[in-house]
């Protein structure tokens, strides 16, 4: 039974939205009246009061109550009080933690639909390509049934619009692995019809790489994006954190260094670790020892790496031991079809197109002796950080947010607001077991699964790499335990396989959050009243994660996976010494005690200082993580402040305004040597074909002296780090090295522009 929306929370902010719900609700008897004809003009009359001067807080009860009357009459899902708390939240510019499956997709409806009547274009952001087209498709029923419109990008350009008369079948693997046809209704279009849509669909790297393609585009007719109004960000820690360590970038091959990756790759796998580098695994880093510098160099026959001439063998080789020592292969990447492509360490998934930067990747490819790439250079990058930053109104969705909340105020600015469950939570938290040993962990947990199946319930095991996740296979089959594997080379029907993870005498073993975006469903999907109720009875979904993850985050969304909607479930940790996380942040102290014991190796104890120094060192890794990622943040934003005048000057170049030109972009001492120039020239050539030809000559040298200031602010940022030895802070510096470059960069843009002006002719 659900608890009373009066009941729900304290404080006077909360109390307004147990008010708002309830006000929505007084709605619902005239909008049942209405035939489902009428519902479009609704909205149109929505806009209309916009347009006379009201706000969208002022239509938000109406537009909530329409959104909630179109989802009973089109999916037969009527949004719960908590939904439309959540999405309260949402509109106000927060992110809303609910539970895994509380109905979070069903929960932006409300705002999207809200926001959209502004006209401006609302973005929905999801982590994967088929999450972006399923949800359009699925909660498009919803808004074009209020008369909106609905547009998808994808990958490789590909963009669409929902389109309800549109049936394109395609072909997707049902519960039991046989293909099914099913009906999309997703039509294609151009990638700038898809963004003029009221609500557009994506995934943040496609929006981030759109909208660095629109800055280097020469038309306006060639730019897909509108202006940045307001996006709801789905498993916003996934996206707003995890993946904002690695910058978008859009690069250009600059030479084929093929052979020297190879070279020095044969120099790195001779050295000796702590003898000839030192690898600290906190920062993911290593240093050359003066005995593995001398070797080096021998190898490579130069007298010194560290003088102008040997810099580069020096970087190579640091990047070759870097790909050696601290990149796992099964773990870190995969080599498939003869490429090396990045995991995500979160979501266990494989990230096709990404690359590490820096030469990291290339290192990495010949490490696993498979084709070096050309290396590239930088011609646009943006942090996600600063992407997301250019929307108005930014907000998000996660049942896991509350331990990042700092992070999430201090470089978003975006509260995190925890919104209650629709029914009590019965689930079932065990403390967790801790082994001396891996093998007596993947014993015990061997052990544990074949007692549950015995009895028939379900049982879903998260691992923390496709290594383990394999490893732990293996003991499950010698136990004679039948068992489905889910990783990053077995993910074709992961959604499938992770909708059956709740029938009856169900195992499955998945890295991290693999079926991210399916609910599991107690009894499986579809199943019977009986069937669900026989599972709840046998104590429901029981979670079983075998190791601790860096980010406590990551350890909640697997937990989370049980006990959605009020349902029984059960979850527990095995973690062992041996454990990563453990062996690089556990302390000696309890390395020490749990030796004492002296007890099997699969024999575990449960100790509350265990279970504080586990989450002890959890806080440590994402405070490292935090670290890195806010400097990486703080770098760049001295490069975004750049940018926006570079792009923006762009903008008006591409957009044709000519008057910009004079007022904007030269200093006045510049417009005296100008002024009789442009006077002579459009008495030449005529006014409209002399200020095409500056607009393109503009454009054409801000593009190339802009590609070499940003490679010129790498190098300038690698060197910095240097000055740290000398008791100098490396940001202080590079800040003032960027202004200076900025500078100098603008006069050479000036100059080069005036030069190039004075040059038209017939």
């Amino acid at each position: 039974m659900a608890f009373s929306i009066q009941s729900l929370f304290d404080g006077n902010k909360t109390k307004g939205y147990a008010k708002r719900a309830e006000k929505i609700g007084e709605f619902e008897e005239r909008l049942t009246g209405l035939s489902d004809e009428q519902f479009p003009l609704e909205t149109e009359a929505l806009k209309a009061r916009l347009a006379t001067g009201e706000t969208l807080d002022d239509i938000l009860p109406e537009a909530f109550a329409l959104v909630r009357e179109a989802a009973k009459r089109t999916m037969q899902k009527r949004h719960y009080d908590v939904q439309l708390i959540g999405g309260m939240v949402l509109h106000e510019g927060n992110i809303a933690e609910m539970r895994t499956g509380e109905g979070k997709t069903m929960v932006g409806t409300l705002p999207v639909y809200l926001n959209a009547l502004a006209g401006r274009g609302v973005h929905v952001v999801t982590v994967n390509d088929y999450l972006a087209r399923r949800d359009a498709t699925w909660m498009g029923q919803i808004y074009s049934f209020l008369g909106l419109s609905i547009g998808v990008i994808n990958d490789e350009f590909k963009s669409f619009v929902y389109d309800p008369t549109h049936q394109e079948f395609d072909e997707e693997r049902d519960e039991e692995g046989s293909f099914k046809v099913v009906k999309q209704f997703l039509r294609p279009v151009t990638r700038k019809e898809a963004y003029l849509a009221d609500i557009t669909y994506g995934t943040n790297s496609q929006y981030g790489f759109d909208y660095l393609r629109d800055n280097l585009v020469n038309t306006k007719e060639e730019i897909v994006q509108r202006d940045h109004y307001f996006a709801v960000v789905d498993e916003v820690d996934s996206i707003l954190i995890d993946e904002s360590r690695t910058p978008l970038i859009i690069s250009s091959a600059i030479s084929d260094s093929e052979a020297l990756y190879k070279t020095v790759r044969d120099v790195a796998a001779k050295l000796i670790t702590e003898e000839d580098y030192l690898v600290d695994e906190k920062l993911k880093a290593i240093t050359l020892t003066e005995s593995g510098i001398t070797k080096a160099e021998k190898m490579l026959g130069i007298e010194n790496m560290y003088t102008e001439k040997g810099i580069k063998y020096a970087h190579y080789l640091e990047t070759a031991v870097r790909a050696r020592a601290l990149f796992q292969k099964d773990k870190d990447y995969v080599v498939k079809d003869g490429e090396v492509i990045i995991v995500d360490t979160f979501t266990g998934r494989m990230q096709p197109g990404r690359r590490w930067s820096e030469g990291l990747h290339q290192a990495i490819e010949a490490k696993e002796g498979v084709k070096v790439e050309q290396e590239t250079r930088s011609v646009a990058s943006i942090t996600y950080q600063n992407y997301f930053k250019l929307y108005e109104k930014l907000s998000g969705m996660t049942g896991t947010a509350k331990t990042s909340e700092e992070e999430f105020m201090k470089v978003y600015n975006l509260g995190v607001i925890s919104v209650p469950t629709h029914r009590p939570i019965q689930r079932v938290d065990h403390n967790d077991l801790i082994f001396q040993t891996e093998a007596g962990k993947f014993e015990a947990i061997a052990r544990k699964v074949k007692e549950l199946n015995a009895k028939g319930q379900p049982v879903l095991i998260g691992t923390v790499s496709i290594e383990k996740n394999e490893l732990l296979a293996a003991y499950l089959k010698k136990a004679g335990i039948p068992h489905n594997v889910l990783n990053a080379k077995n993910h074709e029907n992961e959604g499938s396989v992770i909708a059956q993870a709740g029938k009856k005498g169900s195992v499955v073993i998945a890295t991290n959050l693999a079926g991210r975006g399916v609910d599991i469903i107690l009894g499986g999907t579809p199943s019977t009243p009986e069937q669900q109720q026989e599972v709840k009875d046998l104590g429901g979904l029981f979670v079983i994660g075998t190791e601790r993850h860096e980010a406590r985050r990551i350890d909640n969304q697997l937990r989370g996976r049980s006990g959605r909607q009020g349902d029984p479930g059960e979850t527990q940790f095995y973690v062992s010494l041996e454990d990563e996380l453990m062996r690089v942040f556990g302390s000696d102290r309890l390395k020490s005690m749990m030796t004492r014991f002296g007890m099997p190796e699969d024999q575990p104890i449960e100790n509350g200082f265990v279970t504080r120094a586990l989450e002890s060192a959890q806080k440590k890794i994402e405070g490292f993580h935090f670290d890195a990622r806010k400097s990486t943040l703080e770098y760049d934003t001295v490069l975004s402040y750049q940018r926006s005048i570079v792009y923006g000057r762009r903008r008006a170049m591409v957009e044709g305004d000519k008057g910009h030109i004079m007022s904007n972009f030269f200093a006045l001492d510049s417009l005296e040597t100008l002024d009789p120039i442009v006077k002579e020239k459009v008495k030449l050539i005529g006014e409209d074909a002399f200020w095409e030809n500056v607009r393109r000559i503009v454009l054409y040298t801000t593009d190339t002296l802009w590609v070499e200031h940003i490679d010129t602010m790498e190098h300038t940022r690698q060197s910095v780090g240097l000055r740290s030895y000398g008791q100098r802070e490396p940001l202080v510096e590079y800040k003032k090295e960027a202004t200076k470059l900025f500078r100098e960069m603008e006069q050479r843009l000036k100059d080069q522009v005036i030069t190039m002006v004075s040059a038209i002719s017939k």
